[in-house]
């Protein structure tokens, strides 16, 4: 499961509502955005919203940072516009202010990938999506799409003491700006950020105690406290540990390079099974005598059978710490199971994929050298497109081969690594999975063995990405009450299939 993130473009201020509304994705223009996941472009009716009461606005991408909800969506003919109600909170206010200010210049959508192509241009075309949040960001991408409005809920006046020299500058601004350009300033909505001021407390550690409890459980008050206590400066030899709300992870992600690599579709909606038709003998023609009997040969058919697998993690634990922990745990847990299910499916398919590949008849050193590579690569080809009568477009490589690809080079010239020199056979970047090898579109897995010592290894593989679909369902969450022990369950399921329409559309490497 990939969540793509895609940026939209510039922001604008207007009028008096605590609103942001725009065009958040072109859809059908064939206009294409950068994402995480490379290039992109979504056809026509290809986003599925759903409840729109349920799509977060958030702040850069992150769960953890809600600034608002979507009231309401509309597809146009050249894209999907949306309207947000920002939430009052200090998040929410900071993000209009920053919005007025100039600071974020964009949205982006996340939506997660349920049927795509790649394009001959060397994009990916989306044909299905479903949205899962929309973002303010910092950058943007899309360049047609905009915010057409950000509106401030106004702010009732506040009785405040104005010293002197604030009244002259009032005064003088007043005098030297035009009648028209005062009447905008005056109309321009104000938006302030929440604050608060640090009360005198007892600040015993029985007291911090409580008080930390009241505020896991709701209570504004209490992280008054909690906020004040952290402030040491006068409070001498209290001196809080505090925890911050990012986690470390250094040991999954939900990269899935090898499905990538290959077409996509929607799964059947029913059955552990389905069946794909397939042509296994063509009719003939061939030059014919005049008067002569034309060449007859039946077409014949057969169906490809294509087993549908279930994909499924779960973890159990107490209700205690459901209730009383912080919402960061079921948040990382979550993240964490989407980025096992995308490592099992991946790892589902990178195995369908080399076990139908033609292995190379050349047998080659363990890393290939820059012709030994290239070698490879034109045989490849070749093999793929005589079996398939396609194209191979994709080269498949585990990390180490990538590190391989790296060091190549033309008398210490890089051959990959470059930007671009004379000699270059295309881009590899040691900080991205993605790139480009002697023509192919390069994707790099980490969830295969670095090594294999059979005849063929599958630690690269030149692959026409037709011959192999990927069909996925959604995934789906569940949570439920465990009555005997008092516990809770969470699960994470979902269920996919791997059809290998062509077995030889995948090639090989054969290394000592």
């Amino acid at each position: 499961m990939e969540t793509l993130y895609i940026e939209a473009a510039s922001i604008e201020c207007n009028e008096d509502r605590r609103e942001i509304s725009g065009k958040i994705v072109p859809i059908g223009t064939g206009e294409v955005g950068n994402t995480n996941l490379g290039a992109y472009t979504f056809q026509a009716g290809s986003i599925e919203i759903g409840d729109v009461s349920k799509i977060k606005l958030l702040s850069q991408h992150d769960m953890k940072k809600p600034i608002g909800r979507m009231t309401a969506a509309e597809t146009r003919a050249d894209g999907i516009y949306a309207t947000f109600k920002l939430s009052r909170s200090t998040g929410g206010s900071d993000a209009l202010l920053m919005a007025q200010e100039g600071l974020v210049s964009g949205l982006s959508i996340g939506a997660e990938i349920i049927s795509s192509k790649p394009s001959r241009d060397g994009h990916t075309v989306v044909s299905a999506a479903k949205l899962k949040e929309v973002s303010l960001v910092t950058e943007p991408a899309f360049k047609s799409a905009q915010v057409l409005e950000i509106a401030a809920e106004e702010i009732l006046p506040v009785e405040e003491t104005k010293t002197e020299s604030e009244t002259v500058v009032e005064d003088t601004t007043v005098e030297a700006t035009p009648v028209e350009a005062a009447a905008v300033e005056a109309a321009r909505p104000t938006v302030t950020a929440m604050a608060y001021t640090k009360p005198r407390l007892d600040f015993s550690a029985p007291k911090q105690l409580e008080m930390t409890i009241r505020a896991s459980l709701g209570s504004d008050e209490a992280r008054e406290y909690v906020r004040a206590a952290a402030d040491t400066t006068d409070n001498a030899g209290l001196i809080p540990t505090r925890q911050l709300t990012t986690v470390i992870n250094g040991l999954a992600n939900n990269t899935r390079s090898a499905i990538d690599a290959i077409s996509t579709g929607v799964l059947p909606d029913a059955g552990m099974s389905f069946e794909i038709p397939k042509i296994t003998t063509l009719p003939t023609v061939a030059e014919t005598a005049e008067a002569g009997t034309p060449s007859n040969t039946d077409q014949a058919s057969s169906f490809v059978t294509v087993s549908v697998k279930k994909y499924a993690g779960q973890q159990q634990f107490s209700v205690e710490l459901f209730d009383r922990s912080s919402p960061l745990f079921i948040t990382e847990l979550m993240n964490n199971m989407a980025a096992q299910y995308a490592k099992a499916t991946d790892l589902a398919v990178y195995t369908a994929l080399a076990a139908g590949a033609s292995a190379d008849a050349t047998t080659l050193t363990t890393y290939p050298t820059a012709a030994e590579l290239l070698g490879f690569v034109s045989r490849g080809a070749a093999s793929v497109y005589t079996n398939t009568q396609g194209f191979a477009r994709n080269i498949l490589a585990n990390t180490s081969q990538w590190a391989n690809l790296m060091t190549l080079n033309d008398s210490g010239r890089p051959i990959y690594m470059a930007a671009q020199p004379s000699n270059a056979g295309g881009a590899v970047r040691p900080d991205s999975i993605r790139g480009n090898v002697a023509g192919l579109d390069l994707y790099v897995s980490a969830n295969v063995p670095t090594d294999n010592n059979t005849d063929k290894d599958d630690s690269m593989l030149i692959i026409n990405p037709t011959a192999y679909t990927w069909y996925e369902s959604p995934t789906y969450q569940l949570r439920a009450d465990v009555i005997a022990s008092g516990e809770i369950l969470v699960a994470m399921y979902g269920y996919g299939a791997i059809a290998t329409k062509i077995g030889a559309g995948a090639f090989g490497i054969n290394k000592t």
